[in-house]
Parts: structure tokens; sequence; C-alpha cells
């Protein structure tokens, strides 16, 4: 999901419309609020935390000159910008494969393949790597459970066999 430049500027129809409007009436500085662009890219992508994304949101309702930053980010990328950093963030190309994800949930990757994941999780703070490491999580105790009750089943099903004398 993309953040929509109408919910900043309701009035604008288009990005340009906004940057040129926006941008005429308010000076723009470069180290704004201290955001990198590097950060609200992330901040469009969806790729900080969630208390990182709410402050960032809250700083855009208050600062107008903010928000034309940010739209002015849109346009550029929207546009077409193929540097390296966009290439590298869009197809996640740091992030580590769902097959490494669980090797390491099962304890099985080696030392540094675990120290890489565990500081994406924890450090970089990945949210979609975050979301499909939950995922094996609650498919593996789901696991768990169903071979359980089949284990269970297959015990009763077959307890009348295993009792000596009434197979005779």
């Amino acid at each position: 999901m993309r953040l929509c430049y109408k919910a900043f500027f309701p009035v604008a129809t288009t990005i340009s419309q906004v940057v040129q409007t926006a941008g005429s009436q308010l000076p723009m500085n470069s180290s704004d609020l201290n955001l990198n662009d590097a950060e609200l890219f992330a901040y469009l992508d969806e790729m900080l935390s969630v208390e990182r994304t709410s402050s960032i949101e809250q700083l855009l309702r208050s600062h107008p000159e903010l928000r034309v930053r940010l739209a002015e980010l849109m346009q550029r990328r929207d546009q077409g910008g193929h540097t390296i950093g966009e290439i590298w963030r869009r197809h996640r190309l740091s992030c580590p494969a769902r097959s490494q994800l669980g090797s390491f949930l099962l304890g099985v990757a080696s030392p540094e393949q675990a120290d890489y994941i565990q500081f994406h999780l924890e450090e970089v703070g990945c949210r979609v790597c975050q979301a499909n490491l939950a995922d094996l999580q609650a498919s593996q105790s789901s696991d768990g459970t169903q071979q359980q009750q089949r284990q269970r089943r297959y015990f009763e099903s077959s307890a009348g066999l295993l009792r000596p004398g009434q197979n005779d």
C-alpha cells in the first residue's frame, strides 16, 4: 500500500500540483526535522518500525514543509529514478529468503547467517521479514498440534489391535 498524497493535500489533483502550489509558498530546507531521503523512502515503502512510522506521520501532520518534501520525493520516484539504492530497496536484496528464515527459526542456520538475520530483524527492523518469521512461527506451531492430533487418532484407531488375545 502506498501513501496517497491526497490525504495531506485534498485540494490538489496531482503530485506536481502539490509540489508547485505548496512549494511556492513554503521555503524548503534540506535538513527538515532531521529526516533524510532514505528514511522518507522507507516510510513510503512501509519498511520502518511501527513506532517510527507513527512518529513520521505525526511530523507530517504538523509540518507542511515536510509534506511538500515527501510529495517531491514521491514525484521523483514515480518519474522512474533508478538508483542502486532504490533498486536495492524495491527488490529487498538485503532480505533473507524465506527458507533462510526457516533455518534460523529451527536453529540450524550457520552462526554468520543467524547473526545477520537477527541483525536484519532487530536492528534494521524489516517489517516484511518480521511478518515472514511470524508466519513461519505460526505455521510451525499449527503443524505441531496437527501432528499430535494425527498421532492420537492413529493410536485410538489401532488401540483395539494392540490388546493381546483379541486378535486370535
